[in-house]
């Protein structure tokens, strides 16, 4: 699918390749030291434009002024079309930090920091915990930026319950509806280190003594009734999944209790507390899946689907690989290049469709606005890239000309390439012009007698059922056994 012409803060300096606007948080010896480091190394993706600073004495350089206080952020990001403001202030008090990071957010600007003082003055160049933000040339196109008043009407004094919070997607929404200004964010997670991250980089301290982070196990759903009882949340986002293909195709009991039937305890109650409006977070593996993963995302989008009409207005928001997730593709390239093992790639010719988190989490609060009756939205994610070249222009990132890779081979359950539509699906324009929907078809002959007996299997722990009822369910399902070999050829160069 092409990409569309959306709201891109990034065109003023697309043309000096694809960097990203720039404001740095700041005017000190760490802010100035990281902005000339920026300007001078244009492979770091950002092009820095200008400081903020509160002490009046500091006035920037001659090439870079400072443009106002941490107050103006907000309005100075959208004056300068700002795509990324680093934070270089070294021990900000943490009201300040919240303010910083909520006003960034509200002007659809990232926010990155700058290591700790000490550890940043023990590195050659400060600027290169920022490498990695040049993701233009690993999807082929501009990192779009999506910032819209009327998604933020959505969130604005309202209670927000984000599940899975914890999580990369999870977090990164947490984020995005900080900056909108919700009267309460309730972030939900059952890892209470991924909370303390989380409220770590949120507030700037990580006490964990707040109300607003809850310790829940999805699968419980007494406990998910109880919270939603207890907090009567106005926008539910639901993150929380298992999503490692290769883990659920050895362990589908678990995708059914987790992607299946948690979906339902937090959709139930998000309905039977009041919520107004309810949005799944599913992938583009649901489409045609011929992987457990798949096939338990595609039910709970099925399950979004046939509560069209309630009071919540529900929906499911579908797409593919997300750039910087923890576990994801970049993450493991870093691991590996910086360790000097072979890259490993499953082979030379699998595609996947990209976006950035950033980019994700903020489609899927503009699709929030959209839901109105079980819709099935799908992101528009661009051209499918192949995963060799994605290898091949970050090894070029980190200064590594010729990678060592070692193609693994398929395994079971994954495809060559992704689809965002089924076959039986036909993608519908919507009023975003990034994002399509499908139309609701979720009537299934039997289908809460088949869940029940879904529900019973993996309660049981009997993979053998759950497979078999996985396919009765639902007939598109497709499972793929590993059938294509690792290639032979262990160097880039040999492909």
């Amino acid at each position: 699918m092409t990409a569309l012409n959306g709201h891109n803060h990034s065109s003023p300096s697309a043309t000096r390749g694809r960097l990203l606007r720039t404001l740095v948080v700041g005017a000190g010896v760490a802010g100035r030291a990281l902005a000339r480091d920026l300007a001078a190394a244009p492979e770091f993706g950002l092009e820095p434009v200008g400081f903020l600073d509160d002490d009046p004495e500091k006035l920037g350089t001659e090439d870079m002024p400072v443009l106002g206080t941490l107050t103006d952020l907000t309005d100075i990001a959208r004056e300068y079309l700002i795509d990324v403001v680093v934070l270089a202030i070294p021990r900000l008090e943490p009201a300040a930090f919240r303010q910083v990071a909520a006003s960034a957010a509200a002007a659809g600007a990232s926010v990155r920091y700058l290591p700790s003082f000490v550890a940043a003055i023990e590195r050659s160049i400060v600027g290169s915990d920022m490498r990695w933000l040049d993701v233009g040339s690993l999807i082929g196109r501009d990192e779009i930026h999506v910032v819209s008043p009327e998604a933020g009407a959505i969130i604005e004094d309202r209670c927000v319950l984000v599940t899975g919070a914890g999580g990369s997607i999870g977090s990164e929404l947490c984020r995005q509806v900080f900056g909108f200004g919700p009267r309460r964010l309730i972030m939900l997670d059952h890892d209470e280190s991924n909370l303390h991250r989380l409220q770590l980089e949120l507030w700037g301290e990580g006490l964990l003594d707040d109300e607003d982070c809850v310790v829940a196990d999805i699968r419980d759903r007494g406990r998910i009734d109880q919270i939603f009882a207890e907090t009567k949340p106005d926008v539910v986002f639901h993150a929380a999944a298992h999503k490692h293909l290769p883990l659920l195709e050895r362990h589908p009991c678990e995708a059914v209790k987790s992607n299946v039937r948690g979906t339902e305890h937090v959709l139930w109650a998000a309905i039977q507390h009041g919520a107004e409006r309810f949005i799944l977070i599913s992938t583009d593996k649901a489409a045609d899946p011929s992987s457990v993963l798949g096939a338990s995302k595609r039910l709970a989008e099925i399950i979004v689907q046939q509560e069209a009409g309630s009071r919540t207005k529900v929906a499911s928001v579908r797409f593919g690989n997300v750039l910087g997730s923890r576990g994801s593709l970049l993450t493991v390239l870093t691991e590996q290049i910086r360790n000097g093992r072979p890259v490993t790639v499953t082979h030379p010719e699998m595609t996947r469709f990209f976006m950035t988190i950033e980019e994700a989490a903020g489609l899927v609060v503009e699709a929030a606005r959209l839901a109105e009756d079980g819709e099935t939205f799908i992101l528009d994610m661009g051209e499918p890239v192949r995963i060799l070249d994605v290898v091949q222009a970050f090894a070029k990132l980190m200064n590594v000309s010729d990678p060592e890779i070692r193609y693994t081979g398929m395994r079971n359950g994954e495809k060559l390439a992704e689809t965002l539509f089924s076959e039986h699906e036909q993608p519908m324009h919507t009023e975003h012009p990034r994002i399509y929907q499908t139309e609701c078809d979720a009537q299934v002959q039997g289908f809460r007698r088949m869940l029940r007996g879904l529900y019973d299997a993996a309660g049981a722990n009997d993979a053998v059922a759950v497979r078999a009822l996985l396919r009765e369910i639902l007939p598109e399902y497709s499972p793929v056994a590993a059938g294509v070999p690792a290639m032979a050829a262990p160097y880039a160069d040999d492909y």
